[in-house]
């Protein structure tokens, strides 16, 4: 602690109290470098510093500040950034051997945005090789745990970055969703994440690949992970807008929320469903959330679906997330391999399957227009042990041995049938399970109606759930 500024206080506060000059930025940058040295072993969440200039940065921002001159609204704010996104002078690697020493000429966009508003990027937060599982571990940084469990997943791919926010070894972190990569480490790691609508933050910077491009990869979206949701209203609202390449011509001005009290949305809970069941240690928390929130006033329809396919468009968003996610294969055996079995998609395939996305996006659409939320599952069950499959992927190989053997795919059952229909996505913490360990909820809203989403969860916090430190954070 700091004064009174504790690790693992919020940005808002942290912003307050730099604000009022209670905390220095260079005291809270030491204070977070402090922590991740003495409490960061077990975890192996961090895993590049860059503290020479964040230092410099630091104190260049105390100056400005003391002597009354304009600053931006982060201002002095320590911050990591996961791995795979592409951090100016700082070590970017995805995860991948390829780019052991790749050190980025020019910030991701969002990167940009952050430090324009005066972040203090001091460090890279660990992953999986090219952002590929919902693990976090790869051959040069070791495998992250969590912070409730070290012989449990984080979740990934943002697990290291998950586990930085819950350990309170940063003001925030900005991680990246095609599958799930935001929403199951936020779940798991029991913080706040949002999965905004594709499109909404620009992903350019996002290192899938050995080479360098301003592409978008389809699904793939930058989300904020944080210990608060008017945090994460508050990076939504700073990150989203238009990239660079459009920023000339394009405004993005998305639409107010539905609602603020509880009793103001019309919410669907879909708790189960035997496409993807549901364990029983993560239905018990789901139901008692919603059970809470009904208690509370809200309106809340437990028997209403969008009329959809629910195993149908699993299926077809895993092939939609795979097609998307093949440019980081750079093993030709491997991508030879994959084209002949079909796992590959071709552009004519991608292409009918984009066209069948469109029919369900309609019928997403048309179930949002008789309710402002949906309530589901994050995933089907609780944080997981590690699990490394000695015969290669562990999407082909693995399963999950505690629960059934169930197989390793159905992980991200709920979150790519959310995440390919391009929907926004809020997960806050709900509680724990017999075991103590953390369960979310993702809070879903119409297309484009990411306030929507963040102002129900905003809603929640005030009834169900919130950010707890591990017991190894106090």
């Amino acid at each position: 602690m700091v004064g009174m500024v504790e690790p693992t206080a919020t940005l808002t506060d942290l912003i307050a109290a730099l604000e009022t000059k209670e905390v220095s930025s260079r005291e809270l940058l030491d204070m977070y470098l402090d922590r991740i040295e003495r409490l960061d072993g077990p975890i192996n969440a961090v895993v590049t510093f860059e503290t020479e200039r964040a230092h410099a940065e630091s104190s260049a921002i105390d100056d400005a500040r003391a002597s009354d001159q304009v600053v931006g609204p982060l201002a002095g704010v320590p911050v990591t950034i996961k791995d795979a996104i592409a951090t100016e002078g700082i070590r970017s690697t995805g995860g991948a051997t390829e780019l052991a020493d790749h050190v980025p000429e020019v910030d991701a966009t969002v990167v940009a945005k952050v430090r324009d508003a005066g972040a203090v990027v001091f460090a890279k937060t660990n992953l999986p090789r090219w952002s590929s599982d919902l693990q976090s571990y790869n051959e040069m940084f070791g495998t992250t745990n969590n912070p409730w469990d070290h012989q449990r997943t984080p979740g990934g791919s943002s697990g290291g970055a998950a586990a930085a926010v819950a350990m309170g070894f940063t003001g925030f972190e900005i991680g990246t969703d095609i599958g799930g990569s935001v929403r199951v480490p936020a779940a798991f790691c029991g913080v706040y994440g949002h999965k905004p609508s594709f499109g909404v933050i620009p992903t350019h910077g996002y290192l899938d690949h050995v080479s360098h491009h301003r592409n978008v990869a389809d699904v793939n979206v930058f989300g904020p992970i944080a210990r608060s949701i008017d945090d994460l209203t508050l990076l939504v609202g700073l990150l989203a807008g238009p990239d660079e390449d459009d920023a000339e011509a394009w405004r993005l001005e998305l639409p107010p929320p539905r609602g603020a009290d509880l009793r103001e949305f019309r919410v669907a809970a879909w708790l189960d469903d035997g496409f993807c069941a549901v364990d029983p240690e993560v239905s018990a928390v789901l139901e008692a959330a919603v059970g809470e929130l009904e208690k509370a006033g809200a309106r809340i329809d437990r028997e209403a679906r969008p009329e959809i396919d629910a195993a149908a468009e699993f299926v077809r968003g895993i092939r939609l997330i795979s097609a998307a996610t093949d440019i980081s294969q750079t093993d030709p055996e491997a991508v030879r391999a994959a084209a002949a079995s079909g796992a590959s998609p071709t552009h004519r395939e991608w292409d009918l399957l984009h066209r069948e996305r469109g029919v369900a996006r309609r019928r997403w659409a048309d179930f949002f227009a008789d309710f402002d939320i949906l309530l589901c599952p994050v995933t089907p069950v609780p944080p997981f042990r590690h699990v490394h499959s000695a015969e290669g992927s562990n999407w082909a190989h693995a399963v999950l041995a505690d629960h059934g053997d169930r197989p390793y795919g159905d992980l991200v059952g709920w979150t790519s049938l959310i995440g390919s229909a391009y929907l926004p996505v809020t997960v806050p913490p709900i509680g724990r399970t017999s075991a103590g360990l953390p369960v979310g909820i993702q809070v879903v809203a119409p297309h484009l109606h990411d306030r929507t989403a963040l102002a129900f969860a905003r809603a929640m916090a005030d009834v169900v759930g919130g950010y707890e430190p591990p017991p190894g954070a106090i």
